[in-house]
C-alpha cells in the first residue's frame, strides 16, 4: 500500500493487545518457513524511470507472439487444451473502445445505465440462443469457476452430495471442482472412459446405481472431451436422469453447438463454457470468459447477476438487475454464489463478435474448423510410419486430436518441434504423468491448409 497509517507505537500496542512480540510471531505459524521470505530481499539497487523502462521493455521482448496465419511474426501454433485462439475482427475491438461502453456507470443503477444493461441482455439472449436453454447470466469468471458453480448449484437444488465426472473433463476444471467442495460433505468421482475415447456408458450406469442409486446431484459431461471426442450427450443425459441427477454440459468451445446438438436439447439442464477464444482471443491463458445457462425452473438458483427486460410507468421497454442472489445483496448466507461476474466488457466483446457473425456466419466457421480437423486427420495418416498415431482413431473429434507419440514422450517432441518454428500443441505429461505420451493438437479457422501440412511434415522429421 501507499500509505501505511500505524506507527511503530501503534504496532506496539495492537501486538501487547493480542499477547505477541512481533510481527514475525503473528504470521510464524501460518506461513511455512521454506515460503517466508525474510525482512531482506536480494534484489537489485534501484532504477531511474528511464532505465527502468527499458529493462521492462527487454524483458517483454523475450515474449513470443504465436499468430498462426502472418508468416515472420512468430511460431507457427496449435495449442488449445481449454482456451482455442480464434480470429476476432478489428471491428469488435473498435466497437469495445466506444466512451459509452468503458466509461458506462455500474448496471445496479438502471437510471442511468440503460446501454450497459441492454448489452448485457442482449449477451443473455445470445447464450440462451446458443445452449437452447432458457435463461443465461451475465457471464462467469471463466469456464473452470462457471463448472464449479453449475456442480454447487445442482447440489441445492437436488440436495443430493454425489457428484459424477466424465473422464473427459478438463484436469483443471475437476481441481476447480474438487478446491470448490472441499469443505462440503459428499464426493467427486470420474467416470472412466474406454478405449475409443468416449465415457463408458456401463461404469457410468454403476456408479449411478451405487449405494442408495438416488445420492447422485449431478453428472458433468464435457464434450467435445479435453481429447477432443465428442461424447454422445444425449445418451449420457438419459441415464443420468433415468437416476434423478441433473446434467451439467461443459465445452471449452462455444462452436462445437453448430455442428452437434445444442446441450439444452440434447438434456442437459445446465450448460456451462469458456468463450474468451469468441471474445478478445487467447492471451496468456486469460482473462477468461465463462458462460453459464440453465432451464427455467432453476432461475433462483442460478449464479451470479441476471438482466431482465421490463418496462417503466410510462411503458417504455426498459432493463434492469433482477433476482440478484449474491451475496453482498439481501441474500447474504443464502447467496448462490460468492464474486464470479465477469468483467462486463469481456461479455460484450464476445456479444458484438456474435452479433457480426450472425447464425449464418457461426454455423460457416464452426463447419470451417471441422472440415480442417478432418483435413488433418486424413493427414495424419501419413505419421504413421514414423511411429505416430490417433489416440482415439475411431471417435468422432471437433478442432482437436490427440496423437501418440514415438518414443513415449510428447514434450521431448513439442521441443524440437518448437526449434524449428512449429509448436505442434499441448504435451499432456503436464497434466497427468500417464498421458506423458500424448500431444494435444488444436486446430482454428486461422489455420490455412499449408500450415497443416508443415506441422505434419514438422512432426515426421522430429520423431
Amino acid at each position: 500500500m501507499r500509505y501505511l497509517p500505524h506507527t511503530d507505537a501503534d504496532v506496539a500496542r495492537m501486538l501487547q493487545a493480542i499477547g505477541l512480540p512481533s510481527i514475525d510471531a503473528l504470521f510464524g505459524e501460518m506461513i511455512p518457513a521454506r515460503l517466508a521470505l525474510g525482512r531482506k530481499l536480494d534484489l537489485p539497487p534501484a532504477l531511474d524511470e528511464a532505465t527502468l523502462a527499458a529493462h521492462l521493455a527487454e524483458l517483454a521482448g523475450k515474449n513470443v507472439a504465436v499468430r498462426p496465419t502472418v508468416p515472420g511474426s512468430g511460431p507457427l501454433a496449435f495449442l488449445g487444451a481449454g482456451h482455442h485462439p480464434h480470429y476476432v475482427p478489428a471491428a469488435v475491438d473498435m466497437l469495445l473502445r466506444r466512451a459509452e461502453f468503458y466509461t458506462s456507470y455500474t448496471p445496479y443503477q438502471p437510471e442511468i445505465a440503460q446501454g450497459t444493461l441492454q448489452a448485457i441482455f442482449e449477451f443473455q439472449s445470445i447464450v440462451c440462443e446458443l445452449t437452447g436453454l432458457d435463461v443465461a447470466n451475465a457471464s462467469m469468471y471463466d469456464g473452470a469457476s462457471a463448472c464449479a458453480e453449475a456442480v454447487l448449484m445442482a447440489r441445492r437444488i437436488t440436495g443430493r452430495t454425489r457428484t459424477l465426472v466424465t473422464g473427459g473433463l478438463h484436469p483443471e476444471y475437476l481441481e476447480t471442482c474438487r478446491t470448490y467442495l472441499a469443505a462440503l460433505p459428499g464426493s467427486i468421482e470420474v467416470v472412466p472412459t474406454t478405449s475409443a475415447g468416449a465415457t463408458d456408458v456401463a461404469r457410468l450406469e454403476a456408479q449411478l446405481n451405487a449405494g442408495d442409486g438416488d445420492d447422485v446431484a449431478c453428472l458433468v459431461v464435457q464434450t467435445p472431451s479435453f481429447h477432443g471426442v465428442v461424447e454422445d450427450l444425449a445418451r449420457l443425459a438419459a441415464c443420468a436422469r433415468a437416476r434423478g441427477a441433473l446434467v451439467i454440459a461443459v465445452t471449452t468451445d462455444p462452436l462445437t453447438w453448430a455442428v452437434a446438438e445444442a446441450p439444452g436439447r440434447a438434456g442437459a439442464d445446465i450448460a456451462v463454457a469458456e468463450a474468451i477464444g469468441l471474445a478478445l482471443g487467447a492471451s496468456f491463458g486469460g482473462p477468461a470468459l465463462g458462460l453459464f445457462a440453465a432451464k427455467a425452473e432453476y432461475l433462483r438458483q442460478m449464479p451470479g447477476r441476471l438482466c431482465g427486460e421490463t418496462v417503466d410507468k410510462d411503458g417504455r421497454r426498459g432493463y434492469v438487475l433482477t433476482l440478484s442472489t449474491r451475496e453482498q445483496h439481501i441474500r447474504r448466507d443464502k447467496a448462490t454464489s460468492n464474486i464470479c461476474t465477469n468483467t462486463g466488457l469481456v461479455s460484450l466483446a464476445f456479444t458484438i463478435n456474435m452479433s457480426l457473425l450472425g447464425r449464418r456466419g457461426f454455423g460457416e466457421l464452426a463447419r470451417l474448423i471441422y472440415a480442417k480437423t478432418r483435413y488433418l486427420r486424413a493427414q495424419s495418416e501419413r505419421l504413421a510410419a514414423r511411429g505416430y498415431a490417433l489416440a482415439y482413431p475411431t471417435a468422432p473429434h471437433f478442432s482437436e486430436l490427440a496423437l501418440r507419440v514415438p518414443g513415449g514422450d510428447a514434450a521431448l517432441i513439442a521441443t524440437r518441434a518448437a526449434e524449428r518454428g512449429v509448436i505442434p500443441g499441448v504435451p499432456l505429461g503436464r497434466f497427468d504423468n500417464a498421458q506423458r505420451d500424448l500431444l494435444l493438437v488444436s486446430v482454428c479457422e486461422n489455420h490455412r491448409r499449408e500450415d497443416l501440412d508443415r506441422l505434419v511434415a514438422v512432426l515426421e522429421e522430429v520423431a
